[in-house]
């Protein structure tokens, strides 16, 4: 399968990683020579250098002969000719575009067939949501969503005060009395697939597989306070401010901005007049302070740059602020991260290149693909949902009889209505949900593959 991305920034190089290390065949556009140099010294991908809308670089990179185009320049306006040029040079490719000027997306959506659009994506708003989810169940490091939102995959660290120190895998039945199976745990920057002799220690990141509807409880057990926020300071005005801002206000959660740029106050002051956005740096911790971050529940750091977002979200725990969320989008090494009380760490080129790779192995399969892909554990390992069919093998076998692949755990199934956190007689059949969990180094592209045979 012949896939091209333009554009080699955050998001388009995430996409060179995953999909060339999956064996697809990657070509990348872009304008800088240095780029392209690093990703074909890095990856086994082709490099075309140029302006990914004009004919004759995307016929460079062989527009002609590729099933998808990828589009995630910079600037809107490029993708969408990007996508545009390419479908009339090919009518039968597929085209996504990264669009992300708010007052281009629902139009940009809703005419998407005008301009030979498979896929339209809005990484700041897919993060305004994964925050907003955060809010509500403060605790949780991260949560990541399967069966239509019925059943997820959350993160909780093992602090110093946890329960789970000291317990074994067995016995955390007597923690929690809520229905859950540990699917990956994260020690020293290396993921562990525990089993039941496995015991937790501090410092833990440990990933939980919950029906939603249980989480309120396993929070409880935990000794978690899940107290929704009330108040919030974002840090940072950009895109993804203003469509958190938006989706928190209509909530009636009290909202503060606090944003360098002048020009931008002006304008969120308009689109958001029940917020309270102030013109100032961040960093200046004696403005935070003004401003009543002490008495907030929550402060999220989303500027531009991850070192000042490090920096208010540490001054935030030192405060005691309850809840911390730090976004970083280019900070590589995910163990020294791990090591950081940075609360919950959101990375939107991860969101939006996930969403892209289930997309992606789907065109490849056309049948029995993923219909949600999640990386967890700092990327080593990936949480798929898999709605089975006549093809699917070993239906109404129970668990312990299956060869599965290493390094693979099935850790939900839904029959219908009924969601089963699984033991060894649990069983699956045609038109369940499956939700499994891979090491990162596992390809799945179909259910099938999941077994060792």
């Amino acid at each position: 399968m012949k896939i091209i991305i333009a554009g080699g920034g955050k998001v388009g190089m995430a996409l060179v990683r995953k999909l060339s290390t999956e064996g697809y065949e990657v070509t990348l556009i872009d304008t800088k020579q240095n780029i392209l140099e690093d990703a074909v010294n890095r990856f086994d991908v082709m490099a075309v250098q140029g302006n990914c809308a004009v004919i004759s670089v995307l016929n460079q990179a062989d527009v002609m002969n590729a099933d998808l185009l990828i589009a995630v320049i910079g600037a809107d306006e490029t993708n969408l000719l990007c996508c545009v040029t390419a479908h009339n040079l090919n009518p039968n490719i597929h085209t996504i575009a990264r669009i992300r000027t708010p007052e281009y997306t629902d139009q940009v959506y809703d005419i998407r067939d005008a301009f030979g659009l498979s896929m339209v994506l809005n990484p700041e708003r897919r993060l305004s949501v994964e925050v907003e989810r955060l809010l509500r169940y403060p605790g949780f490091l991260h949560r990541d969503s399967f069966a239509k939102d019925r059943v997820e995959i959350v993160e909780v660290q093992a602090d110093e005060k946890s329960p789970l120190i000291g317990c074994s895998l067995m016995n955390l039945n007597k923690i929690t009395t809520a229905k859950v199976l540990v699917c990956t745990v994260l020690r020293n920057g290396m993921a562990i697939t525990p089993d039941g002799r496995f015991t937790f220690e501090q410092g833990d990141r440990v990933f939980v597989t919950a029906p939603t509807s249980n989480l309120a409880m396993l929070l409880k057990d935990l000794g978690y306070i899940s107290k929704p926020a009330k108040r919030v300071m974002i840090c940072g005005g950009g895109s993804t401010a203003f469509y958190l801002g938006t989706r928190l206000l209509k909530t009636n959660i009290g909202v503060t901005i606090v944003e360098k740029n002048y020009e931008r106050c002006v304008y969120l002051a308009g689109q958001l007049p029940k917020a309270n956005i102030i013109h100032g740096d961040a960093t200046d911790f004696n403005l935070l302070e003004r401003e009543g971050i002490r008495n907030c529940d929550a402060v999220i750091a989303m500027t531009g740059l991850d070192e000042m977002n490090m920096i208010i979200s540490l001054y935030g725990r030192e405060l005691k602020v309850p809840q911390i969320i730090t976004k970083v989008a280019y900070f590589e090494n995910s163990q020294m991260l791990g090591k950081l009380p940075l609360g919950s760490i959101i990375d939107p080129k991860e969101l939006c290149s996930n969403t892209i790779v289930r997309y992606v192995r789907a065109l490849k399969n056309q049948t029995s693909a993923a219909v949600t892909v999640h990386a967890i554990a700092d990327g080593q390992a990936e949480a798929q949902e898999f709605r089975l069919d006549e093809k699917t093998k070993h239906c109404g076998e129970p668990l312990k009889k299956l060869k599965l692949k290493k390094n693979i755990l099935i850790v939900c199934i839904r029959h219908e209505k009924e969601l089963c956190i699984p033991d060894g007689e649990s069983t699956y059949d045609i038109g369940d949900t499956v939700i499994i969990v891979t090491g990162h180094k596992q390809i799945v592209n179909s259910f099938n593959d999941i077994f060792e045979e």
